[in-house]
């Protein structure tokens, strides 16, 4: 029997429609023709119901229906007893969970929806974990007796008889002007218990739009208006979930600075983060998690920050002597070198000295020239200009004045991913890609290239209103890199990705340009994917918002080096 319970049947609710379909699923289950009741489902229903105790894992119903709704997953033996939470039925589960530590920031490093939010709405107290009885869930003793002998144990006793006061500061920080009204400098004093909220405005440069509306902040604004709230608040348990998208670099530093300085002998600090950099440089330990997202995610056991980074990225965890992904996350700079020196036949392009004056900021872009199948990272802080550079270079604004008037800005067609992805579009994601990129999206070598690996084929008959933060930059990538054009502006190819997917991402957008012979020029604030993207880098300096200068561009090391020195 024990064999039997290692598999979980995973019914997705928004692909399964039992009423548009003729069952295939129970008709075609061997177990039902035997009189077992293995899938239940009529075309009244609104979900099938699949019984994990009688399935035998044929993998016959994941064939038959028509919607791909069904997900058959056999599990590691080990983790029939360590369900921590678990939906309903058919639903996604979580195993074991995070172990915090007083006085240390536990780092979380996982793939999207694997269950870190659900790991920290537990260890909030926002959510009672009902150790995967859905039907009859534990109340609070039977748990706390679970997690005996643990240091979780303590824990859950600390959080429910000391009252412990829990602050998560949310992942998609672009909802928070719907639930908080007022201007910044008003809701942070509200929230002051530690009077800290004039040096934290100074620490995370909040001081500009102090007076200004909540509503009126731009995504990197907003991300460091949430770390400064949490932060001005009086609490034992501190949670950040992805605190450093939307920032540029040093704001990076300074929000993890921030962060580490919440840090009490009696406190905890918990932090999910996808930049791999910016988590290294917070964290004390890791916990990484692994499974498949959506159907269920598994927490490791706590491990220092490098093994945890490193267990993360080879796919494989030692201590239980289990590989969770096929193939290690490698990116080798020297390898795509190597590959980009043999292509030779370079078209070299070439822009003049310029200046833009837009209101009180003042562009000044010092001349370069740049060539085909080449990849130019632009490093610098928000608002210094580098959007406003790429509109010159792209033809829709014109210089005010131009040195060397022998160079000529050569004329070019331009296709460009912005920073924030508003969606407006009112169907799915198939109409949306036949609509603007149709010869593209019909391409095997794009289809192959692009659309597999960003894994833009389970998102295709999904609205595009309700795709999340991730699967619509995926979505955004695609399109931008399926437009025909001569240069590709990509600003933020990271901002709500995870890990994994940003070095797949980075791989994708480096093959098209190489294969495709262009240029790409993006902004990015993520060091690794920056680093393994840049073929050349331009460095910005100067004031952001006031007076700022674009160098020419320079070699990777040189430029990474030059950028540091300017920012730190």
């Amino acid at each position: 029997m024990a064999e039997r319970l290692t598999r979980i049947a995973i019914v997705s609710e928004d692909k399964c429609k039992p009423k548009k379909c003729r069952q295939e699923c129970k008709k075609s289950c061997p177990v039902v023709k035997t009189g077992k009741l293995c899938i239940e489902v009529t075309s009244a229903s609104k979900l099938a119901f699949i019984s994990e105790e009688l399935c035998i894992g044929c993998g016959i119903c994941v064939k038959k229906c028509p919607f791909d709704a069904i997900e058959i997953i056999n599990l590691p033996k080990d983790l029939e007893k360590d369900t921590t939470h678990r939906y309903g039925p058919n639903t996604f589960k979580l195993h074991r969970l995070p172990v915090p530590r007083p006085g240390q920031v536990l780092g979380l490093v996982g793939t999207n929806g694997i269950g870190k939010s659900t790991a920290l709405k537990v260890l909030a107290g926002k959510l009672k974990p009902n150790l995967g009885r859905f039907k009859n869930p534990p109340d609070w003793q039977e748990i706390l007796t679970y997690f005996r002998g643990s240091e979780l144990q303590n824990y859950f006793t600390r959080i429910l008889e000391d009252n412990l006061k829990a602050i998560i500061k949310p992942q998609y920080v672009d909802h928070i002007p719907k639930a908080v009204q007022g201007n910044v400098g008003q809701v942070l004093e509200q929230k002051d218990e530690r009077d800290m909220k004039a040096e934290l405005c100074v620490d995370l440069e909040l001081n500009q739009v102090i007076d200004r509306n909540v509503g009126d902040l731009s995504g990197g604004e907003l991300q460091r208006f949430a770390i400064a709230v949490v932060a001005v608040q009086n609490a034992e348990i501190y949670m950040f979930d992805e605190p450093s998208s939307y920032l540029d670099v040093k704001q990076r530093l300074k929000a993890a600075q921030v962060i580490r300085s919440l840090l009490r002998p009696n406190s905890y600090v918990i932090v999910v983060e996808h930049d791999l950099s910016v988590l290294d440089y917070l964290s004390d330990f890791i916990c990484c998690l692994y499974g498949k997202p959506g159907a269920y995610g598994v927490v490791t056991l706590p491990f220092s920050v490098r093994e945890g980074i490193n267990i993360f990225l080879a796919g494989f965890v030692p201590t239980e002597n289990l590989r969770f992904r096929d193939e290690s996350l490698t990116f080798k700079i020297a390898e795509t070198q190597e590959s980009a020196e043999e292509i030779e036949t370079y078209q070299r392009y070439k822009y003049p000295t310029m200046s833009k004056t837009q209101g009180n900021f003042k562009l000044t872009v010092v001349e370069g020239e740049f060539t085909d199948s080449q990849i130019v990272v632009m490093l610098g802080e928000n608002g210094t200009g580098k959007t406003t550079f790429i509109r010159m270079l792209a033809g829709l604004l014109k210089p005010d004045t131009v040195e060397g008037t022998d160079i000529e800005i050569p004329e070019f067609n331009v296709s460009y991913k912005p920073q924030k992805i508003s969606p407006k579009f009112k169907n799915t994601v198939r109409h949306l890609l036949h609509q603007k990129i149709r010869d593209s999206y019909m391409h095997p070598q794009f289809v192959s290239d692009v659309m597999k690996p960003l894994q833009i084929e389970q998102l295709m008959d999904q609205e595009v209103v309700n795709l999340s933060g991730g699967e619509l930059q995926r979505v955004a990538i695609c399109l931008c890199l399926g437009k025909p054009a001569d240069i590709y502006l990509i600003d933020e190819p990271s901002a709500y990705l995870d890990s994994e997917q940003r070095i797949v991402a980075s791989k994708v957008i480096k093959r098209f340009i190489l294969h495709a012979k262009k240029t790409a020029f993006i902004v990015e604030h993520d060091f690794i994917m920056a680093t393994y993207l840049a073929d050349k880098v331009i460095v910005y300096e100067g004031r952001p918002s006031i007076d700022c200068s674009a160098n020419a561009p320079q070699s990777l090391v040189s430029g990474m080096n030059k950028f540091l020195s300017v920012s730190a």
